[in-house]
């Protein structure tokens, strides 16, 4: 039985769901990094990161190759850099959206006084 569409959207959706993962995939998106690069980029322990890793690399999100005694993390592929920022878009919109209903409400308490 196959899973229906939204739920493996929401699946996906939800794998993307932790602030760490979200870190590593914006910092992807620029080249592939060290896991040290990764650990001095972002402030989580060593054995977090490497969990968080081992997440987005089951999903398929992330690859990662050995050079030498350094794993190199890449984004597999393009779309989830647009994903990336996509999501900085939508964010920004929705961002400036309440901005300028604080700002209406600002004017409003203001002008009741």
């Amino acid at each position: 039985m196959s899973v229906p569409l939204y739920q493996a959207k929401a699946e996906f959706f939800r794998m993307l769901g932790h602030p760490v993962r979200i870190r590593v995939l914006e910092l992807l998106q620029d080249r592939p990094m060290p896991v040290r690069d990764l650990l001095a980029a972002i402030e989580v322990e060593p054995s977090g990161l490497s969990q968080q890793l081992a997440v987005l690399r089951r999903s398929g999100i992330v690859t990662s190759t050995r050079e030498g005694s350094t794993v190199v993390y890449e984004l597999a592929g393009g779309d989830v850099a647009d994903l990336m920022k996509a999501a900085r878009r939508i964010l920004t919109e929705m961002l400036a959206g309440r901005n300028e209903l604080l700002a209406e409400l600002r004017e409003a308490e203001v002008a009741a006084r």
